[in-house]
This record gives C-alpha cells, sequence and structure tokens, in this order.
C-alpha cells in the first residue's frame, strides 16, 4: 500500500472511530467489536509508518 492511500485510511478510520465513540457515549453502538477493530487497524498503519521513518541500522 502507497503511503498516500495508507494516510487516507488511517484518515477514514479515525472518522469512523469519532462516529462510533459518539454513539458509545450515547449509549447505542450497533457493533461494539468494531470500536476495536478499528484502533488495532488505526496502530497497525501508525506501526508501519515509523518502521518506514526509522533509519537502517
Amino acid at each position: 500500500m502507497k503511503p498516500e492511500e495508507r494516510r487516507e485510511l488511517l484518515n477514514q478510520l479515525r472518522a469512523e472511530l469519532v462516529k462510533l465513540e459518539t454513539q458509545r457515549a450515547r449509549g447505542f453502538v450497533e457493533k461494539p467489536g468494531r470500536i476495536r477493530e478499528i484502533r488495532r487497524a488505526i496502530a497497525r498503519i501508525l506501526t508501519i509508518e515509523r518502521e518506514e521513518r526509522r533509519p537502517s541500522a
């Protein structure tokens, strides 16, 4: 996946996470497990980006 595609996906996931967190605060979430999936996907993308930025030793 290209860095631009990862950035776009990251933005989409963050927007969806905000939406689901808002629903959870109101007391209604259709798929509560989706919050966990999104958080993990965000972490994976950020990990990949950090690894690519890190200088090779």
